[in-house]
């Protein structure tokens, strides 16, 4: 397929580099230069505009989005509705709330374009070697992209169709970013726990145990193991704070304008906030894993007086 991403960063990139290595052709568009000129070097078709992107593609055109959910997706689509054309198809991959997507898909469909909302999950690894799609919208228009998300996903049901109701693959990327919360969470007060335990323990080790025939094995406790195998030795250094991207607020004050109740889930997004200014292992835990899938930076600590 002859497709375009906008958004050139470390998912859009990623998924453009595996898409190419799957024969496909990737026209790509990010605002800044330097991430046209990385992928312009490694074979991608970097353009310098949504209307040279646009141009570039047979029609019917398929536009991945892959930016940040907010004000900048706003604009992308705002912009494409004067660019794209009848029959079009545009996916947002990133995690934009599922109310702005309802709207969009409304916007679009007045020019009988196509809009998906696409989750999509396992991290920046995942957006190279196979990641998890859930999607949104109309069936025709996802039975066109398919073929390039199966390729793109793990084997097999790594790409779904939840939903023709508009909304619906956001609203589920969300409901799984909120269970991540909460295992993060639990994870990382395991480790605290581990780490004032009084005993001497090889936690890389046990982490690599566990996630060998335990019940709790799983991704994030094989990160959480890399981790600690990669950053024990400057814990100290560590800052505990935790990258927050706000996504999870709108599931939890949703949950509770419907009444259900979300104690984990809740109080996970509450200790994020927390992990401010404090010598605390687990939040130093939690930033570790946000780190591993997610690439959100780490931080240090500069200041040795924030240490004492």
């Amino acid at each position: 397929m002859r497709f375009a991403i906008v958004g050139l960063g470390r998912m859009g990139g990623n998924l453009a580099r595996h898409a190419m290595e799957k024969g496909h052709q990737v026209v790509g568009y990010d605002p800044l230069a330097t991430a046209r000129q990385v992928l312009a070097a490694e074979g991608i078709n970097a353009v310098a505009s949504l209307e040279e992107l646009a141009r570039a593609l047979d029609t019917p055109r398929v536009i991945l989005l892959y930016v940040p959910h907010g004000d900048l997706t706003e604009q992308v689509c705002r912009q494409l509705l004067d660019i794209v054309a009848a029959k079009d198809i545009v996916v947002d991959g990133g995690n934009s709330h599922w109310m702005d997507s309802k709207r969009r898909a409304a916007e679009f469909a007045a020019r009988r374009i196509h809009f998906l909302d696409m989750g999509t999950s396992g991290g920046v690894d995942g957006a190279r070697t196979g990641a998890c799609f859930m999607a949104g919208g109309p069936k025709e228009a996802y039975a066109v992209v398919e073929p390039l998300l199966q390729d793109l996903a793990v084997d097999e049901i790594g790409a779904v169709h939840v939903s023709d109701e508009p909304g619906s693959g956001h609203f589920v990327k969300l409901i799984h970013n909120a269970i991540e919360f909460g295992m993060n969470q639990a994870i990382a007060e395991g480790v605290e726990m581990l780490m004032r335990s009084g005993f001497t323990l090889d936690l890389p080790r046990l982490f690599l145990n566990w996630n060998h025939g335990s019940v709790i094995r799983s991704w994030l406790v094989e990160l959480m193991g890399q981790q600690l195998e990669k950053h024990l030795g400057e814990w100290d250094q560590l800052s505990t704070y935790v990258e927050d991207t706000e996504e999870v607020k709108w599931v939890t004050n949703w949950a509770t304008d419907q009444d259900i109740p979300s104690p984990v889930i809740g109080l996970s997004q509450q200790l994020l906030m927390q992990f401010r200014d404090l010598d605390w292992p687990a939040a130093k835990a939690h930033a570790l894993l946000r780190n591993a899938y997610g690439g959100h930076p780490i931080h240090r600590v500069t200041d040795t007086r924030a240490r004492a």
